[in-house]
């Protein structure tokens, strides 16, 4: 039963309710998305967040997809630019913690590299700075650290870099350690948790006082709010769809073991589902003996049609 359980808070993490454009924040991917298609936004975004400025940043290459080889896993980047010192940098947003931040960001770096080189390219000095940046709604570590910086160093004298130009920085909306970091990325970090207008506070960086104004132009912009909204239709059938799916495939097993005279608690022990859900179901298939196990399945998670 633990599992039905952990898959049901799963289902209720991944569908959250529906969300207004006007109430969105940052942290939000359509938003996030949006607003990162103006190059100033992803500018303003990677100086706070690094606490440095950029002269000037441009498209790396346009690319938003970097494939790997045939048959293997390629990414998708939030962002992806370069700076005119030839700094390369990759920002994604976190909102919820699947437990794959340090891995995702070796498999990161790993495809960003690849295609700095030539076929047969000799030596390595093409491969460019980079600075992978994963921008989280929790914290990662558990330190508090609004900001944990990550390079390469040597574990017997830790003070020696590899110089390999790599570093990876995992931002954290919840910090708190506010007397260690500078205000700015504060103010950014609390700014992307809850992107309104009492969430900016009067001293703070005049880049998110601009990147503010962006944003509320997106959310006023009536033509956006109908793609928002036909988004969010498409990828509620869609998850709908995948819900039915796996539901179907537990009300054909349920209604084998009940053609096997097996009774509710045995058929919850034996699928470790709950009684409840088992009885729901049976009633259902009883009910409605020529119903398809995906029109069972619907019914058990939406209710039945009023006559």
């Amino acid at each position: 039963m633990e599992k039905r359980k952990q898959l049901n808070m799963q289902m209720d993490t991944d569908n959250e309710p529906f969300n207004p454009l006007k109430d969105m924040n940052l942290m939000d991917d359509f938003l996030f998305d949006v607003a990162t298609v103006d190059l100033e936004t992803c500018k303003i975004i990677i100086e706070l967040s690094l606490g440095i400025t950029l002269t000037k940043i441009a498209w790396k290459e346009g690319q938003k997809v970097v494939h790997n080889l045939p048959g293997k896993r390629g990414i998708r980047m939030d962002f992806y630019a370069e700076d005119d010192q030839g700094r390369v940098f990759d920002v994604e947003m976190q909102k919820r913690n699947r437990g794959n931040i340090p891995k995702r960001t070796r498999f990161y770096q790993a495809l960003i590299d690849a295609p700095m080189l030539k076929s047969g390219e000799q030596g390595f000095d093409h491969l460019k700075p980079a600075y992978i940046i994963v921008i989280c709604g929790f914290d990662q570590y558990g330190y508090g650290f609004y900001r944990y910086t990550f390079d390469n160093r040597c574990k017997e004298l830790p003070e020696l870099l590899m110089g390999d130009e790599c570093q990876k920085i995992i931002l954290n909306t919840k910090g708190t350690n506010d007397e260690d970091v500078e205000k700015p990325l504060v103010d950014f970090l609390h700014y992307i948790e809850k992107s309104s207008e009492d969430n900016i506070p009067e001293d703070c960086d005049e880049r998110l006082k601009h990147l503010h104004r962006k944003l509320e132009e997106i959310k006023a912009n009536e033509q956006m709010g109908v793609t928002y909204m036909k988004m969010e239709e498409r990828d509620r059938l869609i998850r709908k769809e995948g819900e039915l799916k796996g539901e179907s495939k537990i009300v054909s097993m349920i209604r084998k073991k009940l053609a096997k005279n097996k009774n509710i608690i045995e058929i919850a022990e034996e699928l470790e589902l709950e009684n409840n859900y088992v009885q729901k179901v049976t009633a259902l298939l009883r009910e409605e003996p020529d119903k398809t196990d995906e029109q069972v399945a619907e019914m058990a998670l939406y209710g039945k049609e009023e006559k």
